[in-house]
């Protein structure tokens, strides 16, 4: 990696965030870099949130997501959704959630409420955009129809009796039963990957429903662990409903899941059918503003070695577990440029004294604070640098995990960011 080449944009992260940005850049035309390990999507469970509850210390669940975000960006002014209107999420769930469709991974059609669907916790999760191999499932909870929940033996990640006891008061239809299904794994412990791939067969499918059809009864769906393919999920569902008769759903696994795995391979595929470069399992050390653009340096770059060059950059580095932020004895700071970062006033206050607390902890609400154009600023409110933009959890001022918003945060913070480096490149809104 030579760093001759001049890109026009350079995302640090392959998040969410930095997918999406990826994904948004490169379809515009913008000549794009991407550096970043995707890992942290191997921990979702496919559904993509908007915005699901607020006040968080309420615990007031939303059934319209874009009355949610509004109410948000009206409490609190620095949140990420005070930056777009609703037309701006729509649009930008609208383009992710079609090039991932492209790249193999459907989602159920967006609309304007949020879905409920039921977790391998035995919790039912409020979300926006869900998997079309998850969507039966959202129909069989809201009518509460007659269900069966089939788990696998030897998949210890996953109960279909725990969820069916969970549920039994919300839901008093739920059956569940463990079936002997290895598709030739040896006897022992059984990995969902490896039930994935051994369902993309048609033999194998039919040899599960073979162990199934005994046992539906008066059952009106069948939910299964979300093992149904690496790729071609909703297809592999509609299969098995063929067979029994019922609509099959999936339920989302606990992290790191095969929906994990599935939404990182769309999001990869996707970004490189937009000719997005992408640079993985390297991280940036230092970005150096430059006259007319930054130097990227990368880990492990042999003695040498020039730096990337990209007219504008894009950070969706995320928070701690990304190392976006990092934190000491004294303070959280920014990793890459020094970032201000909002956080509590000391460190005593990052944390409540419950871990419980409803009111969250302010850690959790630390980060960049950005323009209207997602441009990070400096305490006196005033832009680092024109062509410099932060987006995804790497922004203050909202605690994703608890209202339920990460991947819309993600997502609409990208594109807003990256229409505004089109913009400052001389490219104009598209």
């Amino acid at each position: 990696m030579t760093g001759e080449r001049l890109a026009d944009l350079a995302v640090v992260g392959a998040g969410f965030a930095g997918m999406s940005a990826a994904i948004f850049a490169g379809a515009r035309g913008l000549s794009t870099i991407q550096v970043g390990n995707a890992g942290a999507l191997l921990f979702s469970s496919g559904p993509l949130d908007l915005m699901g509850v607020h006040p968080v210390e309420e615990g007031r669940v939303w059934t319209d997501p874009f009355a949610a975000a509004a109410a948000v960006a009206r409490d609190i002014p620095g949140h990420p959704y005070s930056r777009v209107d609703a037309a701006a999420i729509r649009a930008a769930f609208a383009e992710i959630v079609a090039a991932l469709g492209e790249a193999g991974l459907d989602y159920g059609p967006l609309g304007d409420t949020n879905r409920e669907l039921v977790t391998g916790a035995g919790t039912i999760k409020t979300t926006y955009c869900v998997p079309r191999s998850m969507l039966a499932g959202v129909a069989a909870l809201a009518d509460r129809v007659p269900c069966l929940l089939v788990g696998f033996q030897g998949l210890r990640e996953y109960s279909a009796a725990g969820i069916a006891e969970a549920l039994r008061e919300r839901w008093p239809g739920l059956r569940a039963i463990q079936v002997d299904f290895r598709a030739g794994v040896a006897a022992g412990e059984a990995h969902a990957a490896h039930l994935a791939r051994a369902l993309e067969l048609a033999e194998n499918r039919a040899a599960l429903c073979e162990r199934i059809r005994p046992q539906l009864a008066d059952a009106q769906a069948v939910g299964l662990p979300a093992v149904l393919g690496l790729r071609r999920s909703d297809a592999i569902a509609g299969d098995l409903s063929n067979q029994l008769g019922v609509p099959v759903f999936e339920i989302p696994t606990i992290p790191t899941s095969v929906p994990g795995l599935r939404l990182k391979d769309a999001f990869e595929r996707a970004a490189a059918r937009r000719g997005v470069r992408r640079i993985v399992q390297r991280r940036v050390l230092a970005i150096v503003p430059e006259a007319d653009a930054f130097a990227l340096y990368l880990e492990d770059a042999p003695p040498g070695t020039a730096p990337l060059r990209a007219r504008a950059v894009v950070i969706a580095t995320g928070r701690f577990m990304g190392r976006g932020l990092v934190a000491d004895r004294r303070r959280i700071r920014e990793a890459l440029l020094d970032l201000p970062v909002v956080q509590p006033s000391s460190r005593s206050r990052w944390h409540e004294a419950d871990f419980f607390d409803p009111r969250g902890h302010e850690a959790n609400r630390a980060g960049v604070t950005v323009d209207e154009t997602f441009r990070p600023c400096d305490e006196a409110g005033q832009r680092v640098h024109p062509r410099l933009f932060a987006i995804g959890t790497l922004l203050a001022h909202h605690d994703w995990a608890r209202t339920k918003c990460g991947a819309g945060v993600a997502i609409v913070s990208a594109r807003a960011a990256v229409l505004a480096a089109l913009h400052e490149l001389g490219g104009g809104a598209r």
